[in-house]
């Protein structure tokens, strides 16, 4: 689910640049399905375990059978961010695969921070800038890469596999739109950080973190100002998710995203 004013900010939008998807365009990502369809409510917290506002994430399926992820988290009043993405069934499999991501982010005013869509059909990526400050509404156009490994949105999917132990470590990319060199695409390595079981009346989770791949040379002098990126899933087979710790926007305030029911403390992080 997500940065982007840098922020990582993926909306669709909706005066999408007209052009001609690539006969070889496509994700090369084949996702699980969901565990549960449906609405899960969920809160937003502060890195001190306040609660700051309300939040939820969506599941549902389409008449065309694909598949619609949807969630909004932030604080009462203030920012927030709306994420999306839209998956397909792949055939012959019961995996799914990425057609469009999106994401919308608002500033603690209220004010729109600018729109990041992609379009994995077309192969493009497409950033545009908020109306007031350096770029004006500027919009800029990316290609990506054939087969491209992109995945702003649903993490929570991309993760099942290393909660439900099938793979050792998860490797994407996520695309940010930077007032300052416009639209870029990062690598990101993921990776099991905890499995608890809790007898003691509070929940059991698996910890997946999850950090930008920075070379060796900046790694020993960045690694203490890049935020701590991590989910949290019901350690059964259908990897329930259960939170997520991330910055609400790039720049922006550090949150906790929490399923009702479950706290920050009892997931030793607030």
């Amino acid at each position: 689910m997500p940065f982007l004013r840098r922020s990582a900010l993926l909306f669709f939008c909706a005066a999408w640049v007209f052009i001609a998807p690539r006969a070889s365009a496509e994700s090369a990502l084949e996702l699980p399905h969901p565990p549960n369809l449906g609405v899960i409510p969920a809160y937003t917290y502060d890195e001190h375990g306040k609660k700051v506002g309300e939040a939820l994430l969506r599941a549902d399926t389409l008449k065309n059978g694909n598949v619609w992820l949807s969630a909004e988290s932030g604080i009462e009043a203030g920012a927030k961010t709306v994420i999306s993405a839209e998956l397909a069934p792949v055939e012959g499999k019961k995996t799914l695969r990425l057609i469009s991501q999106q994401s919308r982010s608002f500033d603690a005013a209220g004010k729109a921070m600018g729109v990041l869509s992609v379009d994995h059909v077309a192969g493009m990526g497409h950033c545009v800038f908020p109306e007031k400050g350096e770029h004006q509404g500027k919009s800029v156009t990316m290609e990506l890469p054939e087969h491209d490994r992109v995945a702003n949105v649903p993490v929570n999917l991309l993760f099942l596999p290393l909660v439900r132990g099938e793979e050792n470590h998860v490797s994407f990319q996520v695309m940010l739109c930077r007032a300052a060199g416009g639209p870029r695409l990062v690598d990101v390595e993921a990776s099991v950080a905890d499995r608890k079981t809790n007898h003691n009346g509070g929940p059991s989770y698996v910890e997946i973190r999850y950090e930008v791949d920075l070379p060796k040379m900046v790694r020993w002098f960045a690694q203490p100002f890049v935020p701590r990126l991590s989910f949290w899933f019901n350690p059964s087979m259908a990897g329930d998710w259960m939170a997520h710790r991330m910055p609400l926007y790039s720049d922006g305030p550090t949150v906790f995203v929490v399923r009702a029911g479950v706290t920050p403390g009892e997931l030793n992080e607030h």
